[in-house]
């Protein structure tokens, strides 16, 4: 007999147990996705794709693959304000928010969409944080489109993190939490942005509109059916008045 938390077993019966027992598998893709969300892991991963595309583009016309912004697949996708306006190129609003200029623009991106994406992927659930991290990249495209100089290039995810952050920082005041070390957080960032290269317009841009989303989903938090719904509409505001607004450099011309 086999010793057992209450009296003894005999071995055949423990054997039995033993053999439909199955082992728990801790690793793969379904480990990662529980721990830092499938949204926040898809949205990496297709930042890193078009990363390599755009560094294939890059190698196939003879320049550096870290020099990627200097390829034809970049400078097609990029946010170019004029472009916007004056060609009806409307899908740079859109497309410029996956692409990073090198390698450790995007190292330091994805590393602060891992962080901050996953714990708000993990408050809000998917569609909800789609729907905000749409809205914080259309945010900052708006900014630029509209207050921006409208021949200078702008690329990155900063402007949706930048969402994100506020959206977190809304959530956050929502529950009452101490926001003392976030705001610190943004405070820091947001004097970064004033360093040359970086686009301060598409950063705070970004900022208000996931605070914006955020408060969305408060304001109608005791009908959830509607949440992602109204932060859409939001996203097709800011999509519209970024396609249809012109410059205020453009204007002023």
């Amino acid at each position: 007999m086999v010793p057992a938390s209450v009296g003894f077993q005999c071995p055949e019966c423990v054997r039995a147990g033993n053999a439909t027992v199955r082992t728990a598998r801790t690793g793969g893709l379904r480990a990662a996705g529980r721990r830092w969300g499938v949204v926040t892991l898809a949205l990496i991963a297709l930042n890193v794709a078009m990363f390599v595309v755009t560094a294939v583009s890059a190698f196939s016309v003879g320049n550096s693959p870290a020099d990627n912004q200097r390829s034809p697949v970049f400078v097609d996708l990029a946010q170019w304000p004029a472009g916007v306006h004056y060609l009806d190129e409307w899908w740079r609003v859109l497309t410029a928010a996956f692409l990073h200029i090198g390698p450790v623009h995007l190292a330091m991106n994805m590393l602060a969409l891992l962080i901050f994406g996953s714990e708000l992927e993990r408050q809000l659930g998917r569609a909800r944080y789609v729907a905000v991290y749409l809205a914080s990249a259309l945010g900052g495209a708006v900014a630029i489109q509209v207050l921006g100089d409208p021949n200078v290039v702008v690329a990155g995810a900063s402007a949706a993190i930048y969402g994100l952050l506020g959206a977190l920082g809304v959530l956050m005041l929502a529950g009452r939490q101490d926001v003392r070390g976030l705001l610190t957080l943004l405070a820091i960032n947001v004097f970064i942005s004033f360093l040359p290269g970086i686009s301060l317009l598409g950063h705070l841009g970004g900022l208000v509109a996931g605070a914006l989303a955020a408060g969305v989903l408060l304001l109608v938090r005791r009908r959830p059916q509607f949440q992602v719904a109204g932060v859409g509409l939001l996203a097709v505001v800011l999509l519209v008045v970024a396609l249809t607004v012109p410059t205020l450099t453009v204007l002023n011309l």
